[in-house]
């Protein structure tokens, strides 16, 4: 039976430096890889044998095929690296509802069912990484809906580790991280005007690698990340709320 690594949103950004980077972590037999461009997909660098799995896993139908999919080849799964998502920086009425909908169809729905579908398959050992953002700490006006899924996936990863048995999750959180995530993002309102700090996915996943081995339940690269995960857990969020107008040059309530 297979040892596999399963790793969605591995076309780009950070999934598709997990997967560059696989060996940094343990030794797998096949890395399943999972995007919608079955050609990204083909081209990947990889220390290990690649399966390429195109799939858009925001429509429901994706993950049914998935599920399909591991009960045909019934891996041994060590490793399972939700990736996938994307957010949309504008006022939450001004971002079209589809829009809305759709991060909290790939960002929440679509992490729960591969969780939920893969870890049967999981063997003793196992660990899950999801991945969620320093967004989830804080509300954050105009990036309201994203802010909100991330919140879920962090909450929902630390509660998951306490019922797994058998396998460990942990929540990466990177801070502005330089992606094609933000080619889809930012909006013709450019809400964003001014990022305290701009990571590297290498750095990031390089940080991850290090966390997932000590068993961590959260990952936070960067002193800046790590200060103001500090910060915005003692403030009050009105608070933080406004610094975040502030600095952005946004109108408060």
């Amino acid at each position: 039976m297979k040892k596999i690594a399963i790793i969605t949103g591995a076309s780009s950004g950070m999934g598709k430096r997990f997967v560059e980077t696989l060996d940094e972590y343990g030794s797998f037999d096949e890395v399943w890889a999972v995007a919608r461009r079955r050609e990204a997909l083909e081209n990947l660098s990889c220390p290990y044998p690649v399966k390429p799995v195109a799939l858009d896993l925001s429509k429901p139908e994706a993950t049914d095929e998935f599920a399909r999919l591991l009960e045909s080849e019934k891996p041994r799964v060590g490793l399972l690296i939700n990736a996938a998502g994307y957010g949309k920086f504008d006022a939450v009425m001004d971002v079209p509802l589809g829009d809305n909908l759709g991060m909290v169809d790939l960002n929440c729905r679509a992490l729960i069912a591969l969780t939920q579908l893969t870890v049967p398959y999981m063997e003793k050992g196992g660990l899950v990484i999801n991945i969620a953002s320093m967004a989830a700490f804080q509300p954050i006006p105009y990036i309201a809906v994203y802010g909100a899924t991330k919140a879920f996936v962090l909450s929902y990863s630390r509660a998951l580790r306490r019922e797994l048995k058998d396998a460990d999750v942990m929540a990466v959180c990177p801070y502005w991280t330089k992606t094609a995530f933000f080619d889809r993002a930012v909006s013709e309102n450019n809400v964003v005007k001014k990022y305290a700090v701009m990571y590297k996915p290498e750095d990031i996943v390089a940080q991850a690698w290090k966390d997932a081995k000590k068993r961590k339940e959260v990952s936070v690269y960067g002193f800046t990340a790590r200060g103001q995960r500090l910060l915005v857990k003692l403030l009050p969020h009105r608070l933080v709320m406004n610094v975040w107008m502030r600095q952005q040059k946004l109108k408060a309530k």
